[in-house]
C-alpha cells in the first residue's frame, strides 16, 4: 500500500501490478476510508439494527456514502449500498438480526389434544411402515 501513500491512484497501481483495476479500486477506496490498517484482518463486525437503519436513512436522504461508511466504521461503501438496496426492496425490517438455527420445539404440555393425537398417529404410521418393510426384507432373505 506504499503506492497509495505515495499518491498513486488505483489505476496506476493496477497497471504496475498488471491486474484488473476493479479489485484495486475497491482496495483503494477501503484504504481511503480506514488507512493502512485496511490490510489487517479483523473479525466480522456486526452492527445493530438502529445503526444500520440510521445510516441507510441518511444515505437514502442524499448524504455522501463514503462519509457515512467512514462515520459508521463500515468495511466498505458497498455494505451500505447493499443495505440500502435491501431496504428499498423489502423494507427496514430486513436489517434486523436473524435468528440462527431451528425454532425451539414446543413443550409437550403446550400441544392441544388434537395436535397430540395427530403427532401420535404420524408416529404410529411411520413405525408401521418401518416394520412392514423390515418384514418384507426378512421374507426376501429367507427365500434366498
Amino acid at each position: 500500500m506504499g503506492w497509495f501513500e505515495r499518491g498513486l491512484g488505483d489505476w496506476a497501481v493496477a497497471r504496475r501490478l498488471d491486474v484488473s483495476r476493479t479489485p484495486v479500486k475497491r482496495l483503494h477506496r477501503r484504504w481511503l476510508l480506514h488507512g493502512p490498517e485496511v490490510l489487517v484482518g479483523e473479525s466480522r463486525r456486526s452492527y445493530s439494527f438502529e445503526v444500520k437503519r440510521d445510516l441507510v436513512r441518511r444515505f437514502l436522504a442524499g448524504e455522501d456514502a463514503d462519509m457515512l461508511a467512514a462515520e459508521g466504521g463500515l468495511s466498505s461503501v458497498l455494505l451500505l449500498r447493499k443495505w440500502a438496496g435491501q431496504v428499498r426492496k423489502d423494507g427496514e425490517d430486513v436489517l434486523r438480526p436473524r435468528t440462527m438455527g431451528r425454532p425451539a420445539a414446543k413443550p409437550e404440555s403446550e400441544f392441544t389434544e388434537v395436535e397430540r393425537l395427530r403427532r401420535e398417529n404420524e408416529l404410529l404410521r411411520a413405525e408401521n411402515a418401518y416394520l412392514g418393510k423390515l418384514r418384507a426384507l426378512q421374507a426376501q432373505q429367507r427365500r434366498r
